[in-house]
């Protein structure tokens, strides 16, 4: 399912896969010391993995907001993680014109959530010919996804990953169903459980987003009982004082302790 993404390890251990790294890529060193940390764990774990970080923030709430260090600086820091480590890389892209610059210093473009249903973006992705990680919106249904994934393959590309981050619930709450894995599964293509976005508590009357990271366990956990293909986790060393979502993020030295718990769940549960 994923076996066709550059340099990605470990694809006959009946692990999940991992997506994760910093929110946006904040510098070289930090995105370097990130990826060396995670690389050894899943190593030791025998784990696929996929370096994650996105090149520049373009939804922000305000507009002080951090976006980016500059795109190409950025995208060629995960170009210089995936050489340097042999791992891939992910990033998001925002507008059409952006794919093929992407695709240019990465291994998988990510669709964020509230650009699901851009019509021109997810072609221009799928063009590409780079596996297309799309995002459900938070005010899509899990069904309602089909449809990303037919405009992708009818453009030429079969390598499809839908990624679930949660619903919508009121305004400053979001809340996950469950039964939209098996659902999106049934598309035939790997489905992943965004750990950190799903826990975000948006629209802040502060124009920062607040989160929930003490619950990012219990939602791996639970998307690994009912099947779910890969996890995304959005880590860091010192999520107090990253650039951009550090409300919701998983501390660093918590996510071996977690991707132990994960694996025997999911061992139980096969």
């Amino acid at each position: 399912m994923i076996d066709n993404i550059p340099q990605i390890k470990y694809t006959n251990t009946n692990n999940f896969f991992l997506m994760a790294g910093p929110c946006v890529i904040e510098g070289e060193e930090i995105a370097l010391r990130i990826a060396e940390r995670i690389i050894s764990i899943t190593d030791k774990l025998k784990i696929p993995y996929i370096f994650k970080g996105s090149y520049r923030k373009a939804n922000r709430s305000r507009l002080d907001s951090f976006t980016s260090i500059g795109d190409e600086k950025a995208l060629k820091i995960l170009a210089k993680v995936s050489k340097e480590f042999g791992v891939p890389t992910v990033t998001d892209i925002h507008e059409s014109h952006e794919a093929a610059l992407a695709a240019e210093y990465v291994d998988v473009l990510q669709i964020p959530a509230f650009l699901c249903r851009q019509t021109d973006l997810l072609i221009a992705a799928a063009k590409t010919g780079k596996t297309v990680n799309v995002k459900k919106g938070q005010f899509l249904s899990a069904g309602s996804m089909k449809f990303a994934v037919d405009k992708i393959i009818e453009s030429g590309n079969d390598k499809v990953i839908l990624t679930d981050r949660g619903n919508t619930f009121g305004y400053q709450d979001i809340i996950v169903d469950y039964r939209g894995i098996p659902e999106m599964k049934s598309f035939g293509v790997p489905v992943v459980m965004d750990c950190t976005h799903s826990l975000q508590q948006p629209n802040q009357t502060s124009g920062i987003t607040g989160g929930k990271p003490a619950l990012i366990e219990t939602i791996a956990k639970a998307a690994i009982a009912v099947g779910a293909d890969g996890l995304f986790i959005e880590t860091h060393p010192d999520p107090t004082n990253a650039k951009s979502d550090g409300a919701n993020m998983l501390h660093l030295d918590l996510l071996e302790d977690l991707l132990i718990k994960l694996i025997r769940v999911r061992e139980a549960v096969l």
